[in-house]
């Protein structure tokens, strides 16, 4: 078997590669070092997977359609899980023609370079953003999700309703799968979860957004990983599952037990909402229990302490 991962040197793309490396699939890798954090992280990210036999890595870009077609070429593909964006909800303020140029125009190249090659079956990252300001909690993927508050969301609703586009034209098998706030080893230096540990455990001055009460569904790698082996083997047609922990953490409870576990205490410095940040994230994941056999083992807690354990043991090797 073999598939083709896009985004592999990222966060979740280098844990979703090691995943299908050790189920025996031979994987094939697709990422353009995105300078919206250092390079030698995502390096570090692949510094074990390149020694695999079973690992080929090419760096590029989704944009690139003769890379693409080149790629596809030469490997017949069983499955392509579609990870690669333009990430980060605030910046895509700054920047929307690039968010759209990489995250809508990229994911048109991926289902159209399947659609030339044969390849029929999809995994493609969405995001719990797509909810937006959503005041019925938990979010349900029956929920519509036509307001989103940042241009990022807009990019992961527009990707979804493209995979629809050709499942429905073409045939296609596809699962969208919306990501809730996932963390743990290897997780993007600008995320919460990571960026409070960094500067709780150096003494700097950690800033709140708002009142501190809004709150996320924080999900572990581990667990999207459990969700995203599932959906691989999911039947014929187009499908939406949210993966997420199905509980949610208040920024100022997330502070908390940060410091609990560091044994340090933060210096908080609060300032007004950001534009395009969403009050709460909360995931009904009865759909993909249901429908996938997703059980998420990870309570914040537990997740925590094991990413804590890993940012212990990694301190100035994967850092911003």
């Amino acid at each position: 078997m073999k598939v083709f991962i896009t985004g592999s040197a990222g966060f979740i793309g280098s844990h979703v590669c090691e995943h299908f490396i050790a189920r025996g699939y031979q994987v094939i890798g697709l990422d353009n070092f995105d300078n919206f954090y250092p390079r030698s992280i995502k390096e570090n990210n692949l510094k074990f997977i390149r020694k695999s036999e079973r690992f080929l890595f090419h760096e590029g870009d989704i944009r690139d359609r003769v890379l693409l077609n080149k790629i596809f070429d030469d490997n017949r593909f069983d499955l392509v899980i579609h990870l690669a964006a333009k990430a980060g909800v605030r910046p895509s303020i700054e920047k929307v023609e690039e968010y759209y140029d990489v995250n809508v125009n990229g994911t048109l190249n991926i289902l159209e370079a399947m659609r030339t090659h044969n390849v029929r079956k999809l995994l493609f990252a969405s995001s719990s953003s797509v909810y937006g300001n959503n005041t019925k909690l938990p979010f349900s993927e029956s929920d519509p999700v036509d307001n989103p508050v940042s241009p990022y969301a807009s990019t992961k609703k527009s990707g979804e309703l493209l995979c629809h586009v050709y499942s429905h034209l073409y045939g296609f098998d596809i699962t969208c799968l919306r990501f809730f706030t996932v963390y743990g080893p290897r997780q993007r230096p600008d995320l919460a979860v990571y960026k409070f540990t960094r500067l709780i455990d150096e003494g700097k001055t950690v800033d709140i957004y708002g009142d501190g009460t809004t709150s996320r569904d924080y999900t572990y790698i581990d667990d999207i990983l459990n969700g995203i082996d599932r959906a691989a083997d999911i039947r014929e047609g187009f499908h939406v599952y949210n993966l997420g922990e199905s509980e949610s953490v208040e920024l100022l409870s997330l502070v908390k037990m940060i410091e609990e576990a560091l044994g340090k205490k933060a210096v908080l410095n609060y300032l007004p909402m950001q534009p395009g940040d969403v009050k709460n994230t909360y995931a009904d994941i009865s759909k993909a229990r249901n429908e996938l056999g997703y059980d998420p083992g990870y309570d914040f807690r537990k997740g925590l302490g094991k990413f804590i354990e890993w940012y212990r043991e990694n301190k100035g090797v994967f850092t911003a």
